[in-house]
């Protein structure tokens, strides 16, 4: 499917050669290097617009004293261990809370307004690494339509401002993916500044999440792929001495990435085992089960279907990301085989490749518990979408062939793919993450049948609608107390936004007001209705008058 060097007889095509370019071709990549940066230019200047629009989640409150926790770890000199067994947290890394909370020392604005404005700045930088992994693999359109699809796909989107955890092990994963890919390029020599780009990314994925170790099984399938072929062309000697350099070359790059890994998750270090104690513990479900909705049917998070992530990810990507993506893939995985063609550049399609394909097909075969939508597979988001540029590029080099007419019109159906999801982001705004494509119906068809707004972001806006109605109505606290509101949902959010006049619980006994979202589990009030969230036609929150109501529950499943 993708380029191809020619075959020889008598060695192993390892390099690829690189044809000068003439003054055209050089003009043509300075635009659509241009355009990346126009691109990426112009998400920058969304995030600042918009960074204050996205609320809290659920585990926001619990991320922002962990990365405060870290921070007294290391001004402390090690003294206050309190991060090292904060909740379950100290299973994870906090690399992005460490980072927001130092952020937030110095930025002039509130915590959490820091944090979301320290999530675009790092989702931008997932973009630019995708940008380059493109353009290196496949030229400056490739590079450019990867971007491009990484920028219109709304899960990537919306988690970028709000996920401390997924979205910035996403960037991680593609910092290593890039350095990984550099390594390979340069077989077996490594040079320093891509020994560094290897253990700061496998540092950060790893020290992130445990499940940074695909990333480093996709590299050691690659250079596997290597030796094999090496050994059958030149012999085993041959291509272990080989290989044995490529290691060594490579061992700066381990220690640097165990310093990253230490920094960023310190109890991953203070034992050497502990990196394998939590591979144990989420090797299992970590918590009482519950119930989420999937395909219009109520599933124990640990009994969900195989079906559970492909479903979800033919649902919830744009419909352009999911066929270019998916054939980059199948294309990618061709060329990794593919006689003829370099060496070092199957391994990099295949190192591509497998970081795509290797997890999910892992959680297909594995059936984990699986909740929150899929959330947990934003890190293959950016090598899905080197892959769509790959496809995306070879399509358009192979219609440059049927005539001039061929090009544009697949241009044209580029624009509208792309198009079509950025319509719903701005109609979804800013609940991009809840986004489900047209052929699903959208997320008006989605509402009974899928969780959309799982993480609580509309709290935010019914707090706000609910602080607009008050102030309408001239109403003010009553005396000698606040106001009670119940909520259903995620508590953190409405207590931030109300403030130190109105007190949250989950008891409706007594209380003023109502707060619940949209979702399955909480129930729908007979009260009158103050304010209600609503996008695309779907009600993501609502705000009830419950003062002088007798209403028992605010769950539909008072045992949920």
């Amino acid at each position: 499917m993708f380029d191809r060097a020619e075959p020889d007889s008598t060695h192993v095509a390892f390099a690829t050669p690189i044809a000068s370019l003439s003054s055209n071709e050089m003009g043509t990549s300075r635009v659509f290097d241009r355009l990346a940066m126009v691109v990426i230019g112009v998400v920058g200047v969304l995030s600042l617009l918009t960074f204050r629009d996205y609320g809290l989640s659920w585990d926001d409150y619990a991320h922002s004293e962990y990365g405060d926790l870290l921070l007294k770890l290391y001004a402390s000199g090690f003294r206050d261990r309190r991060a090292l067994s904060w909740i379950n947290l100290y299973y994870y890394g906090g690399g992005f809370d460490l980072l927001a909370a130092l952020a937030a020392k110095i930025l002039p604005f509130t915590l959490f307004e820091t944090r979301r404005l320290i999530g675009a700045a790092v989702g931008i930088l997932g973009l630019a690494v995708t940008w380059r992994i493109g353009r290196r693999m496949g030229g400056p359109i490739a590079g450019l339509m990867a971007l491009i699809l990484l920028a219109t796909c709304p899960l990537y989107y919306g988690h970028m401002f709000m996920n401390p955890k997924d979205s910035p092990f996403a960037v991680a994963t593609a910092i290593f993916l890039l350095g990984a890919m550099r390594a390979l390029e340069q077989y077996p020599r490594v040079s320093l500044a891509t020994g560094s780009l290897v253990g700061i990314g496998f540092g950060l994925s790893f020290g992130s999440r445990i499940m940074g170790a695909f990333g480093l099984i996709g590299a050691l399938a690659a250079v596997a792929l290597i030796f094999a072929i090496e050994s059958r062309a030149c012999g085993i000697r041959s291509a272990g001495v080989r290989l044995g350099h490529f290691l060594l070359a490579l061992v700066p790059a381990m220690l640097l990435a165990y310093a990253v890994m230490a920094l960023v998750w310190p109890w991953s270090v203070i034992d050497p085992l502990n990196p394998f104690r939590a591979v144990e513990y989420f090797s299992h479900f970590f918590e009482t089960p519950w119930q989420e909705l999937f395909d219009g049917r109520l599933v124990s998070v640990p009994d969900m279907p195989r079906a559970y992530v492909p479903t979800l990810f033919a649902l919830k990507l744009p419909v352009i990301f999911s066929v270019l993506g998916f054939g980059g893939a199948a294309g990618a995985m061709l060329a990794a085989f593919a006689p003829g063609m370099a060496l070092n550049r199957r391994a990099v399609f295949l190192l591509i490749a497998l970081a795509t394909l290797l997890p999910l097909a892992t959680t297909i075969a594995l059936q984990p518990a699986m909740y929150n939508g899929i959330r947990h597979f934003v890190f293959i988001l950016p090598p899905l979408a080197v892959l769509g540029g790959l496809a995306g590029a070879f399509l358009i080099r192979t219609a440059s062939k049927l005539g001039r007419l061929a090009p544009i019109v697949a241009a044209i159906v580029f624009i509208a793919g792309i198009g079509t999801p950025v319509v719903e982001m701005v109609r979804l705004h800013p609940y991009e993450y809840t986004y489900f494509n047209r052929l699903s119906g959208g997320v008006a068809h989605a509402r009974d049948r899928f969780m959309l707004d799982y993480w609580g972001l509309s709290l935010k806006q019914a707090s706000q609608a609910l602080l607009a109605k008050l102030a309408e109505r001239g109403e003010t606290k009553p005396p000698g107390r606040r106001w009670k509101i119940a909520v259903c949902g995620p508590h953190r959010s409405p207590q931030v936004e109300l403030g130190p006049d109105f007190e949250t619980t989950w008891d409706p006994q007594g209380a003023d007001f109502a707060m619940m979202l949209g979702e399955f589990y909480c129930a729908k009030l007979d009260a009158p209705l103050l304010a209600e969230v609503v996008r695309d036609g779907v009600v993501y929150a609502r705000v009830y008058d419950i003062r002088g109501k007798s209403i028992s529950t605010l769950l539909t499943q008072p045992g949920l």
